[in-house]
């Protein structure tokens, strides 16, 4: 927590806004939507809430098929089974690790000769790096697809001076407890479709039409905000800057301390953009290191330490066992490599030197034991 939070709880307590809706959350709606230059915000309860409205918005339903990144977590498929949709998963490319632009064409020109477009594309930007979204929306632009933004892990990351989340029609973001400033759980929905906010809403308060009595023409959700999480939102966007920048040199001090290990590769960060650095990710070549993931992973939690893998790609999960799927070429399937090599290391705001350096002298200790013995 930043410390201010409470004031902003305390005055939803005063004023007895405690309920969904009320100051905060309008006000917490209008801050976020100028911090990253959006027309409109809409805060609802959660990054996956968010991205069922942009769906409904959008008029996905029964035997649509959506286009979705396949390396990341599974909120940003499953509103996409919500809307009984089909999805069709794309894989990463080395760049950025996010959708392969390669394979997103593979999968147009797929459904061109099937006569079946998309409804949306849903590309995520993965721990805080951003997708190549100018090879994406000229892609999607071809075939007049919208896209969806999923900058759930990416708030505070910029694209060509571009507020990430802000260059799709809609865009998401996520105020779980382990993002970069939490509401305890949360979620925005940012665009500059006016309308299409004004509907989402209304979608997410029930659907209720304007009477005086409870009435009720289509099919809602009970997804806004309550007015006390976003006092937490609108106290923890006022240290969003510097999380930012303490999360950016938790992964410059990495880099510093391991890239020269043999076969550490850290992810890499697009010209012309700027990650958050949510979480640092890297892969490791067990041939050049001598180091499987697997034991570096148990050499870290036996020291109390947690690390992770890089996510599982959707199209290899058991309940998307048959899901259609597009690799990034026929020889390279980018996000199965990503998720058998990759880590993702501790990267929390408030890490002291002493924590990041214990972390890295684990990793040191771990591959030096391994290179004394060959």
């Amino acid at each position: 927590m930043s410390g201010n939070e409470l004031s902003y709880i305390r005055d939803a307590f005063d004023t007895n806004w405690v309920a969904p809706l009320g100051p905060n959350v309008d006000s917490f709606e209008k801050e976020i939507a100028d911090y990253v230059g959006a027309n409109e915000a809409v805060a609802v309860n959660s990054g996956t809430a968010a991205i069922h409205l942009a769906l409904s918005l959008l008029e996905v339903k029964k035997g649509d098929k959506v286009f979705c990144s396949s390396l990341t977590f599974i909120a940003s498929a499953n509103p996409i089974i919500y809307q009984g949709a089909e999805p069709i998963f794309i894989d990463s490319e080395p760049e950025t690790w996010n959708m392969s632009p390669q394979a997103l064409k593979k999968a147009f020109n797929q459904a061109v000769s099937e006569e079946k477009l998309p409804k949306a594309v849903i590309v995520v930007n993965l721990y805080g790096q951003s997708a190549k979204m100018d090879e994406i929306i000229s892609i999607c632009n071809e075939y007049n697809v919208p896209i969806i933004e999923d900058a759930a892990e990416s708030l505070g990351s910029t694209y060509k001076g571009k507020a990430s989340g802000t260059l799709g029609k809609l865009g998401i973001y996520s105020f779980n407890g382990n993002k970069i400033i939490t509401t305890s759980g949360g979620g925005m929905l940012v665009s500059d479709d006016s309308d299409l906010l004004r509907k989402a809403r209304f979608l997410a308060t029930q659907a209720r039409d304007p009477a005086p009595h409870y009435q009720h023409s289509q099919i809602g959700f009970n997804y806004r905000m309550s007015n006390i999480l976003a006092g937490i939102g609108r106290a923890q966007l006022q240290v969003l800057d510097y999380r930012v920048h303490a999360r950016q040199s938790i992964f410059k001090k990495y880099f510093l301390e391991l890239s020269q290990l043999p076969g550490f590769y850290f992810m890499p960060e697009l010209k012309e953009t700027i990650s958050n650095r949510w979480l640092t990710a890297l892969t490791i070549d067990e041939s050049e290191s001598g180091v499987l993931v697997k034991e570096l992973l148990n050499a870290l939690s036996e020291e109390n330490i947690e690390a992770r893998p890089v996510w599982k790609p959707l199209h290899l999960q058991p309940v998307f066992q048959g899901a259609q799927f597009y690799q990034h070429s026929q020889e390279e399937c980018v996000s199965e490599f990503l998720f058998e090599n990759g880590i993702c290391l501790p990267s929390g705001s408030n890490m002291t030197d002493d924590d990041l350096m214990r972390v890295i002298q684990c990793i040191k200790n771990k591959v030096n034991s391994k290179i004394k013995k060959t």
